[in-house]
Formats: C-alpha cells, sequence, structure tokens
C-alpha cells in the first residue's frame, strides 16, 4: 500500500504496520482490542457494523458521551475505548450482496479478525476455507469462547464466564471466612483484553511466516485458553503440587510483605520483592532488627511467618500518612505507592509525563479521550490518528477507494438496505 504525501508535501511518519490492511468483523472487546493494536501501529482496519446498529458496545451504557456543547446522547463510551483508528463500514452480511462486499474486501485484504461463533460465518460463504480459496495469502484469526474443537466449542463465551470456569475468579478476592468474602471479577474484562494481545502477537507472528512462505494461516484464539494460561504462577503452583491456590485478598502466596497496609490517612501498596528491600524498608522505619530475625530475615521465612509479621508491620504503617510512607521508601528503593482510584491515577505526573491521556477531535463530540498505546518503539511509534468511527461512516469512501464502486451502485446497495 502506497504513502501518499500531506499538503505540505511532507511524508507522514513511518508506521510498523502501514502497508497492511485488516477487515475486523469483530464486536464488543477481544477482537476489536486485537484491531486498534494492529491500527495504531499504522494497519489500515476496516471495522464492518451491522446497518442500523453496529458494535455491540455503541449501546452498552451508561455512561454515555456528551457532544460538543454538554448534552447527554446515546453514544456509550464502552465502544470508544477498543476502536480508534479504524474505518467503519456498515454491511449486512445476511445479504448475498453483503456477503460478496465482504469478499472483496477479503480479496484485497491481509488479515481477517472475526468473533463469530465457531463456525458462524460458513452459512455467509465468510468462513476461512472459503476465504482462504480467494486469497491464500490472507490470515485469518477466528477468536471464540472456547475454540474450534473440543466438547464446548459450539457454546458462546464471555469474559466473566470464562473468568468464572478457568478459575480465575477462585483466586481473585477475599477468603470465604472475611468480611466481604467470596469469588470476584478483575475490575475490566481481562481474558477479553489478553485475548486481543495475544491474538495480535499470533497475527504479527503468522505476517512473519507469511514473509517466508507466501501463504496465510487460520488462528484459533479462545478465551478458555488465553484465561487458563494467565493463571502463570497460580497455575504452575497447582500443576506442580496438586494443591489449588485459595482467596488470599491482595497478598501474595508467594512474597511476604507484597499487599496493601493501613495508613495514618488511608491505605498503601508495599511491594517488596527481595530480602535487600525488606532490610531497607526496616532500616528506614526504624525496625532494623526485623531483617535480622530469623523468622523474617528471607522471604520464605517471612511467607512462613505471614501470620506474625503482617499485623506487625500494619501496627507501624498506621503511624504516618500515606505520603510520608512513599517519600521515606522511594528515596530508599523501596517499592512503595498510594492506591489511586483512576482519576488520581490520570493525574499522577508519571502518567501524565508519559502521556497516557489521549485527546482525538471528533465533530459531534469535540473531542474523545482515550489511553494512548503502551509499545514504544523509537523508529516507528504508535499514532492515535483518528478518533473512533460514527458508524458506517467511512461506507460510501471505503466501497469507492478500495472496490472501485461508483456512486451510483453505491446508491443503490443503500437503497436495498445491503449498506
Amino acid at each position: 500500500m502506497s504513502t501518499t504525501s500531506d499538503a505540505a508535501g511532507t511524508q507522514p511518519p513511518a508506521t510498523a504496520l502501514g502497508h497492511l490492511r485488516v477487515l475486523d468483523l469483530s464486536r464488543v472487546l477481544a477482537g476489536p482490542w486485537c484491531g486498534q493494536i494492529l491500527a495504531d501501529l499504522g494497519a489500515h482496519v476496516i471495522k464492518i457494523e451491522r446497518p442500523g446498529e453496529g458494535d455491540d458496545t455503541r449501546h452498552w451504557g451508561p455512561p454515555f458521551m456528551k457532544d460538543a456543547d454538554g448534552r447527554d446522547t446515546d453514544h456509550a463510551t464502552y465502544y470508544t475505548c477498543a476502536n480508534r483508528n479504524k474505518q467503519s463500514v456498515t454491511v449486512d452480511i445476511t445479504q448475498a450482496e453483503g456477503q460478496a462486499i465482504v469478499r472483496e474486501l477479503a480479496l484485497k485484504s491481509d488479515v481477517l479478525i472475526e468473533n463469530f461463533k465457531a463456525g458462524g460465518l460458513a452459512r455467509y460463504g465468510l468462513d476461512y476455507a472459503t476465504l482462504k480459496a480467494l486469497n491464500p495469502r490472507l490470515i485469518y484469526c477466528s477468536i471464540t469462547g472456547f475454540g474450534h474443537d473440543g466438547p464446548y466449542a459450539p457454546r458462546a463465551g464471555y469474559d466473566l464466564l470464562i473468568q468464572a470456569s478457568s478459575g480465575m475468579m477462585s483466586i481473585t478476592g477475599r477468603p470465604d471466612g472475611e468480611p466481604g468474602g467470596g469469588p470476584v471479577r478483575v475490575g475490566v474484562a481481562v481474558t477479553d483484553l489478553f485475548t486481543g494481545v495475544y491474538a495480535s502477537t499470533a497475527i504479527l507472528a503468522a505476517l512473519e511466516v507469511r514473509h517466508r512462505t507466501g501463504r496465510g494461516q487460520h488462528i484459533d484464539m479462545a478465551l478458555l485458553d488465553v484465561g487458563m494460561t494467565m493463571l502463570a504462577n497460580q497455575a504452575s503452583a497447582f500443576l506442580n503440587t496438586g494443591r489449588a491456590p485459595q482467596r488470599q485478598g491482595n497478598s501474595h502466596p508467594s512474597i511476604v510483605p507484597y499487599q496493601d497496609f493501613p495508613t495514618a490517612d488511608g491505605a498503601m501498596l508495599l511491594a517488596v520483592g527481595n530480602d535487600g528491600q525488606f532490610a531497607r524498608f526496616c532500616g528506614a522505619a526504624g525496625v532494623p532488627a526485623w531483617s535480622r530475625d530469623e523468622r523474617f530475615a528471607t522471604n520464605t521465612q517471612r511467607v512462613r511467618h505471614r501470620g506474625l509479621l503482617i499485623p506487625m508491620i500494619e501496627d507501624l504503617t498506621r503511624q504516618r500518612s500515606t505520603a510520608a510512607w512513599v517519600e521515606l521508601l522511594e528515596h530508599r528503593a523501596v517499592p512503595c505507592g498510594p492506591i489511586n482510584d483512576i482519576g488520581q491515577a490520570f493525574d499522577d505526573p508519571q502518567v501524565q509525563a508519559r502521556g497516557l491521556r489521549v485527546d482525538l477531535p471528533h465533530e459531534h463530540f469535540g473531542t474523545i479521550a482515550g489511553v494512548a498505546s503502551p509499545l514504544r518503539l523509537s523508529d516507528t511509534p504508535p499514532v492515535a490518528r483518528n478518533a473512533p468511527p460514527d458508524l458506517g461512516q467511512h461506507t460510501d469512501e471505503v466501497l469507492a477507494r478500495v472496490l472501485n464502486y461508483d456512486a451510483d451502485r453505491i446508491a443503490a446497495l443503500r437503497q436495498q438496505g445491503v449498506v
């Protein structure tokens, strides 16, 4: 795909994936998150949406966006988190003409992302086998709840369901015997988000293979697989000991002290990862003898004597404010910090210095705010170019530019409700 000059005659910034076209047939979060990662890196992502309805998350509110004059709208903020830098094209794939449009776009694309139920696109002639025959170079990424084989393959999958079935909720929250005890979901849809990240990684790997072979391939991403993988050290603990880890609130199963502690005016997070940090904490806190006590001198011993040590630290941390503890310990390279709400996090000077808030202009809302890509490449950094699109905003443009449809043909398709 060629790069064009801007009005001033200069070339736009180089991007990592600006030579790629991605056809995004996904909705909600895992697939769109994957598509947005690729779009931030410069890929030309065409998002296919249902005419009149669009992505489900356009309606998942409140909260809703406010327009440029501060008035409430019916546009949910949820949609904006995963769809910037994309072009929205509305196509009714239940109609033969709509299926033909998607097949034509697939013929001209490098990557296709979809998250229909396993086999769900076969009825429309948009499955991998069909599109591979048309475009053998196509990398076709399917995202489902449980994968394309196994007894659960036909089931729909949602993040909350996977958090429960993977065991993640069994290790998240306070123990049953404590106030507020019981299984708890993570505050964001982590299996959806991680699946999007893994899917983008798989796509980039498949592109690298295509450089050598000239062939695309099918990627079968399952939320369940990702959810199980995310158990990481907790899964390893079970697989190698036979004992299932249990919920233990904010404390860590293998590191002490590594949790929240009360302070004179609230709470702080203390994350001591090794014995040297613990010794420096004890010295700063005025209890150097603790680091020489055989019960606490090593992490293994601190874990074994957690029940004794944690109340001692809690009594100590209550004696200073959160800010005082942070100032005291940061200078001694002891990891600690406040427990922010999201507003406080965006006000943090380090968050601001890293430019993690981005504001993109939008015709109806004035601007749409989002979180910048965390990927930092020195030569081809990701760029937040365009706000999440309105439903069908780019239908005419894409049909004309990519498929060479003339105005009469596009008007006829619109009249028929195909687009």
